[in-house]
């Protein structure tokens, strides 16, 4: 144990220093100065966030919702999605004021919990922009194949073939060819590859602009309110919620996944002109605009046609053609490739940036990271990860991996809230030690009373401080509300899958499932707040960001337990890494190094003088006994 200790960095091995090496924190102000060029403006990364989340979405999801799951009321599932998705945005555009640095998630937790949650978490990104990528890029492969009559499928199936069962069908050269293409013009520089997303998120806009407009003219509102008896059989009652609100519930959870996609704005953290500020209002807006996109669109592709007509695959192109617009057809098409390009770009860029950010500390290979003098980018780290996202395009069957990159960044989020909450209620050292110098502090005689611990959590005193204790109960109120979110979300499971049968047992196992998330965020609201002022903050702290945790992972749970699985491995993959390499090499590790060094150097140096001045003293008592003696 104690060789096991040494080789982690640790004087002996014992529970507190391995707690202590884990959650070993990140300074918030990090005097290191970027080397990433700061060029990008608040238009630029507005026009990130919407080119990465604004993809192949808009073309496809509408459609897919409204004739499977919601009808007509697909309109409100994008609606609820988009409310938590804001939430989830409003938390990361106050980490962006707070935490302008490159890395996302990553950064925020490293700076707020430690840094193996940290590393678990910016693992777990990796995978998430990884799969995000090659899923777009075999999108945009398949789609321009089938636009010009399947010629690629056919010549690469027939003398390529890949008979393994979980892969391709054949090997997608061209979908490893536009990785490879879209890797280097991001590695070139993030201002010249912003450039090129900023031209295709602004087409990919004139076309959705182009569709609600032109769709305007051949709307009709009794498609939103169909008969029963003029519903084929298999797609519900007809109205304008066929589904009920059941169906509704459901298109939201699927709606989510396509505001995935806008937190690529705060990996750019170091890259932005003015971050603080920057990154706050790109959240923001590429948001609204998402949601008006898709809302518009929706409305319109639901009011052309009867939803129970409309084309999964590519709902847009279909409903024109049904109109006999073969030119708005054509329009919509092409205006596909552009937004499925746009999305490329978004879910590329943070890769390499999350890379970048994890070696800087250390926590992965180093040359990962290594800046390139001409371009002012990570190379390196970029190539690499484009190869490796190239590779998965062109040889693995993505369709059972989609599902992971939904786990990865519903968990992101929902570190995010809790780190909002931890550091909104942390501890103000200056404050804390200057009401400690008053003769303010909590008696020790309140922990003795039986009502102590009361008075503590709901802050009976209203102290206006928080306090090392105070910022303790946030963290276990935090924790434990988590926690709890996963038992109450399997009680609210029943409500959407069954609510025909709900029981008034069930009622009451709602409402006492609910009582104690609603008692732990009334802890957390009555806590002082940290003095720390910031150009953004989120509003109704602790509630949204509560709401936002409860609400990820309860999206969570309903992945299947494949996902679950597969998500594990990955994880498991990640920590041998971290315990074989990041532990050892990491930066902060080797800043506590040096600082021990210094202090045991200069114990030393005031042992030898003391030793020396020892030493004087007794060459100097028998020469004075020996002159009183004479």
């Amino acid at each position: 144990m104690e060789e096991f200790a040494e080789y982690y960095g640790m004087p002996s091995w014992s529970v507190t220093n391995a707690f202590r090496v884990l959650t070993r924190k990140k300074p918030l102000e990090d005097s290191n100065e970027s080397k990433l060029a700061k060029v990008l403006s608040a238009f630029d990364l507005t026009a990130l966030g919407i080119g990465s989340t604004l993809g192949v979405g808009v073309y496809v999801l509408a459609g897919e919702v409204s004739k499977q799951v919601a009808g007509p009321a697909v309109v409100i599932s994008f609606l609820i999605a988009a409310i938590a998705s804001i939430f989830a945005g409003l938390c990361y555009a106050e980490f962006g004021a707070r935490v302008p640095k490159a890395g996302s998630a990553y950064i925020y937790s490293y700076v707020t919990i430690g840094e193996f949650i940290a590393f678990l978490i910016g693992w777990n990104l990796i995978l998430e922009y990884a799969i995000g990528s090659a899923s777009v890029v075999k999108g945009l492969s398949t789609y321009l194949d089938q636009l010009c009559g399947n010629p690629m499928s056919s010549f690469l199936g027939t003398h390529l073939p890949i008979n393994i069962q979980g892969m391709g069908a054949y090997p997608d050269l061209f979908a490893f060819v536009v990785t490879i293409l879209f890797s280097l013009a991001i590695a070139v520089g993030a201002k010249e590859s912003t450039r090129v997303n900023n031209v295709f998120t602004i087409l990919n806009l004139g076309v959705v602009f182009f569709v609600i407009i032109a769709g305007l003219f051949h709307v009709s509102r009794s498609n939103w309110a169909i008969p029963k008896s003029s519903v084929p059989e298999g797609y519900g009652d007809g109205g304008f919620m066929p589904y009920g609100v059941s169906g509704i519930i459901k298109g939201a959870a699927v709606c989510f996944y396509g505001f995935i996609g806008f937190d690529c704005i705060a990996t750019a953290g170091e890259e932005a002109k003015n971050p603080k500020k920057s990154i706050p209002f790109a959240v923001i807006v590429s948001l609204a605009m998402i949601f008006l996109a898709y809302f518009g669109v929706s409305s319109v592709l639901t009011m052309m046609l009867p939803y129970y007509e409309q084309d999964e695959k590519a709902p847009l192109p279909h409903v024109f053609r049904i109109n006999g617009w073969h030119v708005a057809e054509y329009v919509v098409s092409i205006g596909a490739m552009f937004g499925l390009c746009s999305s490329m770009m978004g879910a590329m860029f943070p890769l390499p940036r999350i890379v970048f950010a994890m070696s800087n500390d250390g926590l992965l290979f180093r040359f990962l990271g290594d800046i390139s003098e001409k371009y002012k980018t990570p190379f390196k780290g970029t190539m690499i990860t484009g190869l490796l996202t190239g590779i998965l395009a062109a040889v693995f069957n993505l369709s059972q991996l989609v599902n992971m990159m939904s786990i990865g960044t519903l968990l992101a989020y929902s570190m995010v809230a809790s780190c909002v909450l931890m550091l909104r209620y942390e501890v103000d050292d200056r404050r804390e030690s200057r009401i400690v110098g008053n003769g303010r502090a909590i008696s020790s005689a309140d922990h003795d009373q039986p009502c102590g611990l009361w008075r503590r959590l709901f802050n009976s005193k209203g102290s206006t401080v928080s306090t090392k204790q105070t910022s303790r109960i946030v963290t276990v109120m935090v924790t434990l509300f988590s926690l709890w979110c996963f038992v109450f979300s399997q009680i609210l499971t029943k409500f959407e899958e069954d609510l025909a049968n709900v029981t008034h047992s069930d009622g009451i196992a709602l409402v006492l499932g609910a009582i104690p998330l609603v008692v732990m965020l009334v802890i957390i609201s009555r806590q002082p707040t940290s003095a720390v002022k910031l150009s953004f903050t989120v509003p109704l702290v602790p509630w949204l960001p509560g709401i936002s945790i409860l609400i990820n992972i309860y999206l969570m749970i309903k992945l299947d337990i494949l996902t679950w699985v597969r998500f594990c491995i990955w994880l498991s993959i990640g920590l041998a890494i971290f315990l074989a390499y990041g532990i050892r090499h990491s930066r902060l590790r080797q800043r506590e190094q040096r600082n021990n060094s210094i202090a045991m150097m200069r114990d030393c140096s005031e042992s030898a003088l003391l030793g020396q001045e020892n030493s004087k003293y007794s060459n100097e008592v028998p020469l004075i006994l020996m002159h009183s003696t004479s």
